[in-house]
């Protein structure tokens, strides 16, 4: 990356950070141009970012997310790692999607010791909904058009149009079926 444009994403990341994140909810009755101003930050600070996105009060991501167009994160959301987002995507507020855990594997030493597992990229597809405190966890893909309920703990790939919910998140129908 060169010098400029890594300063450029630095300078949206800080003021994201530094005062955007704090702008009232997208949906408040105050109106200060807070979707706006976040959404410009966050296209400073991504590497590829859409038109129209809304990212919504306290949500927290890193710079290697990716975000389509049309798409949200919502209120007090925080993703951690790469996370790619496509179109059209809805995002309940207080969600956590995580694309690294830590390492378990020694027993000899807590794990607290142990350090980060590598990194397993999150992708959610387009035309997805999101309810509200899910939880997704490392290396999961979610389809086109599934619909994810809420307080969910995705744990394994979600396939296209599919519907799921619980702990652990199991399928529960097709939107195109209406099948299991």
């Amino acid at each position: 990356m060169k010098g400029s444009k890594k300063l450029f994403r630095y300078l949206g990341y800080a003021l994201y950070y530094g005062l955007a994140i704090r702008l009232p909810e997208s949906t408040s009755k105050i109106k200060i141009f807070q979707k706006e101003i976040r959404g410009s930050l966050t296209r400073m600070m991504l590497s590829s970012a859409g038109r129209n996105i809304n990212i919504d009060r306290g949500a927290r991501f890193a710079m290697t997310t990716t975000i389509g167009d049309n798409s949200g994160i919502g209120a007090n959301s925080k993703l951690y790692g790469t996370v790619k987002i496509g179109d059209n995507v809805m995002m309940g507020p207080e969600c956590y999607v995580y694309a690294y855990n830590h390492n378990t594997e020694r027993t000899d030493i807590p794990m607290n010791r142990q350090g980060i597992a590598a990194e397993k990229p999150v992708e959610i597809g387009s035309d997805v909904w999101i309810g509200s405190r899910v939880t997704i966890l490392p290396g999961v893909r979610i389809g086109e058009g599934a619909i994810i309920g809420a307080a969910s703990v995705v744990t394994k790939d979600v396939p296209p149009y599919a519907v799921v919910g619980g702990n652990p998140a199991k399928v529960l129908k097709n939107r195109k079926d209406n099948k299991l």
